[in-house]
């Protein structure tokens, strides 16, 4: 597959998947490294706009004249963001917290283009998970596959939970491919 004309601001390897089967393989890689401390009153769509905002900013600083994709993902409970667990027992809390509810899992997409125009679009999905056992979450936590991400893995083995969904199943995962598309479309990448 040919590379096509942006950089993903990302080393997240679910991205690039994402990225290949709509056919847009970046021609770099140049994953964004920024605080990503929630402010305070911030409501969750907010936060993960300004997420994928600040990672496009930073590297289009560093790559001036490209054009450059950014994308952040959360999983909110209410209007509680699930950040990355750091340990077991913050993962195991977050299944707590899932267990039996809806949840939204946000993901927002920034392209900066060469001309340094910067477009943002915001997928919302709705998860619906089972109730879950004490083991089904022990057994979870022991997988290890929600370390890095917010919340869970939806492709790995908690897909085997999720009841219902009501959206993007790539936002999910993380990017959502129609809005990607559609923003590298926009600045002429196809």
């Amino acid at each position: 597959m040919d590379k096509k004309d942006f950089i993903l601001a990302s080393s997240s390897p679910q991205r690039l998947l994402l990225l290949e089967q709509i056919g847009m393989r970046p021609k770099m890689v140049c994953p964004a490294n920024i605080d990503e401390t929630t402010h305070r009153f911030e409501t969750p769509s907010c936060y993960v706009k300004r997420m994928a905002k600040e990672k496009a900013q930073k590297i289009a600083a560093a790559y001036p004249h490209e054009n450059i994709l950014a994308c952040d993902t959360v999983v909110v409970v209410g209007r509680r963001i699930l950040h990355k667990a750091q340990n077991d027992e913050e993962q195991k809390q977050a299944m707590l917290l899932l267990s039996g509810r809806a949840n939204h899992v946000l993901s927002a997409v920034c392209l900066i283009d060469k001309k340094g125009k910067q477009s943002i679009r915001l997928s919302d999905s709705r998860v619906i998970t089972k109730k879950l056992s004490l083991k089904e979450i022990d057994t979870y936590v022991a997988t290890k596959e929600w370390v890095g991400c917010s919340g869970y893995k939806i492709e790995g083995c908690f897909g085997g939970y999720v009841r219902k969904i009501i959206g993007s199943y790539s936002g999910i995962v993380g990017l959502p491919l129609f809005e990607t598309q559609n923003l590298l479309n926009g600045a002429g990448v196809r």
